[in-house]
């Protein structure tokens, strides 16, 4: 009986594409009931997503990345991404905005988006990493708490192609971590998960805020901070990239970010100038819209850099918002991030892009370190 069950939940979902959907897909669409699917979660067939690791002998002259990506909406970006032929491409969140506790319709999402002729073509060009937000996670603004993250995370695997024996399919978390290149001309790239061990918030009722800092809540749990600080204390890169769901930098808006756990947040930037990894910047998302900020930390020989991209499908509702580490203009357009790197000898040299619709280019600063 539970065969037969999964067969039919499963099987039709391997033909999902840009046509029409029969019912039984369009239920499992719009399912946002949460039953106890943790067992069939754990034996949901991936025949459709074959095992790829990820090949970090190449290395990355162009990284691409971006967030916020409904599937309700137009998937017409991806050509013009594809346009400036990065090597990888890093999901910062909302890659689907499922927002159901039904892991089955989790991964109907997911396999809807893996399967989009246009997205197709990023598949093919570029290898893809990345992590969930709280729209793939599975509950608006969730955290720790959520009874479904493991198999969020699972389906996060899944779409990823990570390989059935991997580590990080056995541990807690989703966070994660590559080195590419050779010898001198190193890039890492350290994927943070913000949301499976965070702590609470509590909700603001004047509203002049989403929520009131959690002034003890952490972000990341011990062991992965534990992770985090191993990467960055180890790393051979001459370039690190530190990538995280929400905004690191960014302190004065009232929305999600790491200041909405100063603690937290204090400690991140305190690693950061204790390890010294070379030449350390943050790719970000969330917000609905892109910018670059900028901090000067006593202790780190170089500024730190924050560039958030966001979001890939829409935007935000007002135009402006303080911002006192702001490089360049916050711009509110349908934008993705670029980064191109180019080295002198081992010294990296990082042009940021902010690019949209029609591969436009809205914003490009350059960093030489």
């Amino acid at each position: 009986m539970k065969l037969s069950r999964l067969l039919l939940i499963t099987f039709p979902l391997f033909a999902l594409s840009n046509t029409a959907f029969s019912q039984k897909e369009k239920d499992i669409f719009q399912s946002k009931s949460a039953p106890n699917y943790v067992e069939d979660v754990e034996n949901m067939d991936t025949e459709a997503f074959q095992p790829k690791p990820v090949d970090t002998t190449m290395g990355l002259a162009v990284i691409a990345f971006g967030s916020c990506n409904k599937m309700n909406m137009p998937q017409t970006i991806w050509s013009d991404v594809v346009a400036n032929n990065p090597n990888v491409w890093i999901w910062l969140g909302d890659i689907i905005y499922a927002d159901t506790s039904d892991m089955r319709a989790l991964a109907a999402h997911y396999k809807r988006l893996k399967t989009n002729s246009e997205y197709k073509k990023l598949r093919a060009k570029a290898q893809i990493i990345g992590v969930y937000d709280d729209h793939d996670y599975g509950i608006n603004d969730g955290c720790k708490d959520y009874p479904m993250k493991k198999g969020a995370k699972k389906c996060l695997m899944d779409f990823l192609d990570i390989p059935r024996n991997s580590p990080l399919r056995k541990r807690e978390g989703a966070y994660q971590a590559y080195t590419f290149g050779k010898a001198g001309q190193r890039i890492k790239v350290i994927i943070m998960d913000t949301r499976y061990f965070r702590d609470t918030l509590q909700p603001d009722p004047s509203k002049t805020r989403r929520y009131f800092p959690n002034t003890t809540g952490d972000m990341l749990g011990e062991a992965q901070w534990e992770w985090l600080e191993n990467e960055l204390k180890n790393s051979k890169a001459n370039l690190n990239i530190l990538c995280s769901s929400v905004q690191v930098i960014a302190d004065d808006h009232g929305h999600e970010k790491w200041g909405n756990f100063p603690n937290a947040r204090k400690r991140l930037l305190q690693l950061i100038v204790k390890t010294k990894p070379h030449n350390l910047f943050i790719l970000s998302g969330d917000r609905h819209m892109t910018e670059v900020s900028k901090m000067d930390l006593q202790g780190l020989p170089y500024p730190l850099y924050d560039f958030t991209s966001s979001g890939l499908t829409h935007i935000r509702s007002g135009t402006s918002e303080p911002n006192k580490f702001r490089v360049g203009e916050m711009i509110v357009k349908k934008n993705f991030g670029v980064l191109k790197i180019y080295w002198v000898n081992d010294k990296p040299v990082v042009t940021m892009q902010a690019r949209g619709p029609k591969n436009e280019l809205y914003q490009e600063i350059t960093v030489k370190y």
